[in-house]
């Protein structure tokens, strides 16, 4: 494509007179650039991309645009107020804005985005419709998995997943757009059919973040502006400010009698080995029973949000069925199956009050011991864990206490830092510094209606230590624990990623 016709829209300070160039490629990644190549330099907030310029010239770039101005450039360039703005503008018209080829559903919202995009999917697919997802957990273009580096990616790799699911010939495509996604402009040029959310917290205010919790709201409201339609959670606390910025058509969802949306007759359940929440689900499509297969009102929420994006879509009732019933999100009280008399969950709960929160859940379901496995990570804050062992002593029957991420740190330190957090409660614990052989140790002692969380790390698959990372999955270990005849020797062997 000519970079003319790249720009083209762009608010353009100033410029070479000639941009009647072919571009193939473009790039934000100096070591990236070559000849064919548009480099933007994005001004980071660790780096700045104007000081790779010269590393984008040897590498024969061919051409540059730019934040700042920066004299005698031998390569056709352009200028604008923000290349980060500018990088989504040309990316977009790079492939051609593939959000308009596909139907694209955006999950906005402190807490539940990873679930309620899982769910959202699940539905869509109980429907026979051809579901994307982008997210913190994967990025998933048919039966392709993708681990993902951050919950938006930047905005050229964004346009490439969309087009890359476009060419694959996907219907949908759900996902997590957070409030730094809308800030920094990642999803500038981001058609959605829908946009949802969730609620707000707070949480992401800082340096690098947002400043104050108006700005916070005022991020995430900026989806509404890229949305056909709306769906909103009727029972926040900032409602009114959420949906007077909805421009278009609006459902609101909840457990409020005002939303249109919304589940009654809430009932505890577990089923085919499965806990969550039963309830009559009151939709402007009808009405139906379902189940949903995460346990927890949050998670009754999260479904709320799912059955009001696929519901816009046009989707049957049935695959509101279909879709919660068995739903599974990596690391957000993932179950791990197996046919036994007490059940093993992994969960993300990584602060003392995500773990308080999952094991007052829990404890509505557990008939004996509520136990619990997990460590802190190092080169993170201390008082975390005082206070997850605080939580852990006062709401869990047995603590397992074990490693997480060390990093840097000694092991030994961090646990003897959860030990003066859980000792003043009371509450049982043991120590195993190994993380496979505690989870091991605690599925080997297990009980009869014990239920057991291993908790911190969630879907992730890897251990920081000071010297190596490892391949670890906690689903995984506990997998193999739990069905020993596809158990592989050696938990203490993982191979270095």
């Amino acid at each position: 494509m000519r970079l003319a016709e790249l720009v083209k829209g762009l608010n353009i300070k100033a410029g070479s007179d000639d941009l009647n160039i072919d571009i193939d490629s473009v790039v934000y990644d100096s070591r990236k650039a070559r000849a064919g190549s548009l480099f933007v330099c994005v001004k980071g907030y660790i780096t700045d991309g104007h000081q790779y310029i010269r590393q984008a010239l040897d590498q024969n770039v061919s051409a540059i645009m730019i934040q700042d101005s920066v004299p005698d450039l031998p390569v056709p360039w352009i200028r604008v107020e923000n290349t980060r703005l500018g990088l989504a503008h040309v990316s977009d018209r790079f492939f051609d804005h593939p959000s308009g080829k596909l139907q694209l559903l955006g999950i906005t919202g402190t807490k539940g985005k990873t679930t309620a995009t899982y769910m959202t999917r699940a539905i869509l697919k109980a429907e026979g419709r051809r579901t994307g997802l982008i997210g913190t957990v994967a990025n998933i273009i048919g039966d392709t998995v993708r681990f993902a580096t951050r919950t938006t990616p930047e905005s050229y790799d964004l346009q490439a997943l969309l087009d890359e699911m476009a060419a694959n010939q996907i219907d949908n495509c759900v996902m997590e757009v957070s409030s730094q996604g809308l800030m920094l402009d990642r999803v500038y040029g981001c058609e959605y059919a829908i946009g949802a959310f969730t609620n707000l917290y707070e949480d992401h205010i800082g340096p690098h973040e947002h400043d104050s919790m108006e700005s916070y709201l005022a991020a995430k409201l900026l989806l509404f502006d890229r949305c056909h339609q709306a769906a909103v959670n009727r029972d926040i606390d900032c409602y009114e400010t959420v949906r007077a910025a909805v421009k278009g058509p609006c459902l609101t969802f909840g457990l409020s009698e005002k939303a249109d949306i919304r589940a009654r007759e809430i009932r505890k359940k577990t089923w085919k080995g499965r806990i969550g929440s039963e309830f009559e689900l009151i939709t402007p499509w009808g009405e139906t029973t379902v189940f949903v297969g995460m346990p927890g009102e949050f998670n009754i929420y999260n479904a709320l949000t799912a059955v009001a994006c696929a519901g816009l879509t046009g989707v049957s009732p049935a695959s509101f069925q279909k879709g919660l019933a068995d739903i599974t999100v990596p690391g957000r009280l993932q179950p791990v199956p197996a046919d036994k008399d007490f059940q093993v969950l992994v969960d993300y709960a990584h602060n003392a009050a995500s773990l308080e929160h999952v094991l007052n859940t829990l404890r509505e379901y557990t008939r004996n011991r509520l136990i619990v496995v997990f460590g802190c990570g190092g080169d993170r804050s201390r008082t975390r864990r005082f206070e997850m062992g605080r939580v852990a002593g006062q709401k869990a029957d047995l603590t397992m206490i074990t490693s997480d991420n060390p990093r840097t740190e000694d092991p030994e330190l961090i646990i003897a830092d959860i030990i003066t957090g859980i000792k003043p409660t009371g509450g049982r614990y043991q120590v195993e510094i190994d993380r496979a052989c505690a989870i091991e140790k605690t599925i080997q002692e297990a009980q009869p209606g014990d239920m057991i969380v291993i908790a911190g790390k969630g879907h992730e698959t890897y251990q920081i230590f000071k010297d190596q990372t490892i391949h670890f999955d906690d689903a995984e270990v506990a997998d193999r624990c739990l069905n020993p005849s596809d158990r592989e020797a050696g938990y203490g062997t993982h191979q270095t990623v």
